[in-house]
């Protein structure tokens, strides 16, 4: 697809400022949407929004479909008398900065479950009672696809005491038709209860990204290749992943050692079995990437090389240094999404609303599968500064390119500069003809000036921040995904920077 010139932030609604523990679809939304348009930025960039589980991270999701209920709004809530003031006054006292997940999720399924106990029992209070289960009524109709499985699956996960699926009684595991058709019955409420929770979320969400497309702003979604095991995916759909009789995965994601990891990462999400996905013309896929694009503008797709190929690594190993490669769908693939996205329209030119996340060692197959498909690749400045023939500076950007200066898997820019080698801190300052005090701003500003079509950066670096507000640490186990912001950081003195960025070089 042929993208517009333009900039964009990189910014998880977790992330946002509130004052019940974490960022949601509500009012601060809105005020960041409207900076974003003070900014005369084009482009809002998230994480993946589905629901987390182990770890709270948005890219292990118990559904590759749903919405994530931890990111509804209270105050939203209110608006649609669902919820009342008084029903916000027992929050406890969240950290501002951060967004404590022990403390949250309880508090926050708690005040969901009042507001869906006043959904199911003022049902026709008022017309806009009436209309809100309409509007539920219709939802549930049109999402049947996926909301049925994952709304039993919920369901039977509570009334296991939160516990991996593969951990339930055998019935249940297998999907024996008269285990599940009893389990529909007997779990009617918390069925019930967890599609009123995607309503919500799609709700809010489907309004926030209405709001920005008329403020001129796209949102691009993030889309992980792989789905967690514990997942209604796998549970409701086995037969697409390599799994054992007993529903264990025989082989696992993830990739082989490397300077910075000696034993490499062993992931441990299922493989697909990519032959009966095509046997299906890759059914499940087309679903997941239309159902997507109704939620988002442009798709990053995470882990891209893993279509070109994928490392195996044995269920049974402790890390992944005894895994191989394998060959991954290809081209094949992606004509078939390409179909599937064109309804069937006879066209010759290839249109896919996709951005591949292609970093790390990227083999001449996956550069021959960007080529072909026109996809741009990303392009992280910060890890540029070794030498003038390093890819990821801009004078060796391709224009069809996508260029940060850096993810949510990288310290910020700020930090990176307090932690580099002496050598790379040199270069930096070399390059970019900057001091120590302005050096992350003239990373934007080389990022934006650059001929890549699309200029992306966290809004850490925006807001000059060091280590303490990375997002993510690869490979570590808690204290992820827990950065906020303050309320007073979306200052038009910012937005006005920004907007003189975006004015200068065409964005």
């Amino acid at each position: 697809m042929k993208f517009d010139r333009a900039g964009g932030i990189l910014l998880h609604p977790t992330s946002l400022p509130s004052p019940y523990g974490i960022g949601d679809l509500g009012p601060q939304a809105y005020r960041f949407v409207d900076w974003l348009a003070a900014s005369e930025c084009k482009l809002w960039q998230t994480l993946p929004l589905g629901p987390t589980g182990y770890g709270d991270s948005p890219y292990q999701c118990f559904s590759a479909f749903a919405g994530n209920p931890y990111l509804i709004s209270p105050e939203l809530l209110i608006q649609d008398g669902l919820l009342t003031q008084e029903d916000l006054g027992d929050s406890p006292l969240f950290p501002a900065s951060r967004v404590d997940f022990g403390l949250l999720i309880p508090w926050k399924l708690n005040l969901l479950g009042r507001a869906f106990k006043n959904f199911t029992q003022f049902a026709t209070r008022s017309p806009g009672d009436e209309a809100l289960h309409k509007d539920f009524n219709y939802f549930c109709a049109h999402n049947v696809a996926w909301l049925d499985d994952y709304a039993l699956f919920m369901a039977l996960k509570e009334s296991n005491g939160g516990n991996a699926w593969v951990t339930w009684t055998q019935p249940h595991r297998r999907r024996e038709a008269s285990a599940i058709q009893e389990a529909r019955r007997a779990l009617a409420e918390g069925i019930h209860r967890n599609s009123f929770y995607q309503f919500l979320f799609f709700r809010q969400w489907n309004n926030l990204r209405k709001y920005a497309n008329g403020k001129g702003i796209r949102i691009i979604g993030d889309m992980p290749i792989f789905v967690a095991y514990d997942s209604a995916d796998v549970w409701s759909h086995p037969e697409l992943f390599y799994l054992d009789e007993a529903g264990n995965p025989t082989v696992v994601a993830g990739v082989p050692p490397d300077l910075f990891s000696p034993t490499g990462q062993l992931w441990g999400n299922p493989l697909y079995r990519w032959d009966v996905h095509k046997e299906s013309g890759y059914a499940w896929w087309l679903e997941r990437i239309k159902f997507a694009l109704k939620a988002s503008d442009i798709l990053r797709l995470d882990h891209f090389r893993g279509f070109a190929g994928y490392y195996e690594i044995p269920a049974s190993e402790k890390t992944a240094e005894n895994g191989h490669w394998v060959p991954g769908p290809g081209s094949d693939f992606f004509h078939a999404v390409d179909a599937g996205l064109s309804d069937g329209l006879a066209t010759s030119e290839i249109d896919l609303p996709i951005i591949a996340e292609d970093l790390g060692v990227i083999t001449p197959d996956v550069i021959a599968l960007l080529d072909e498909f026109q996809l741009p690749g990303m392009k992280v400045m910060q890890f540029g500064f070794s030498d003038p023939e390093n890819p990821f500076l801009p004078h060796n950007y391709p224009q069809n390119c996508v260029a940060y200066t850096g993810t949510h898997d990288n310290d910020t820019a700020r930090g990176w500069f307090e932690t580099a080698t002496e050598q790379e801190r040199e270069f930096a300052l070399r390059y970019l003809q900057s001091n120590e005090k302005d050096f992350v701003w003239d990373l934007i500003r080389a990022v934006w000036s650059s001929v890549a079509v699309i200029a992306v950066t966290p809004m850490q670096d925006v807001l000059n921040l060091g280590g303490e507000a990375r997002m993510n640490f690869p490979s570590k186990l808690g204290g992820n995904w827990e950065w906020r912001m303050n309320e007073d950081d979306l200052s038009a003195s910012l937005a006005e920077r920004l907007r003189e960025l975006n004015w200068l070089y065409l964005r």
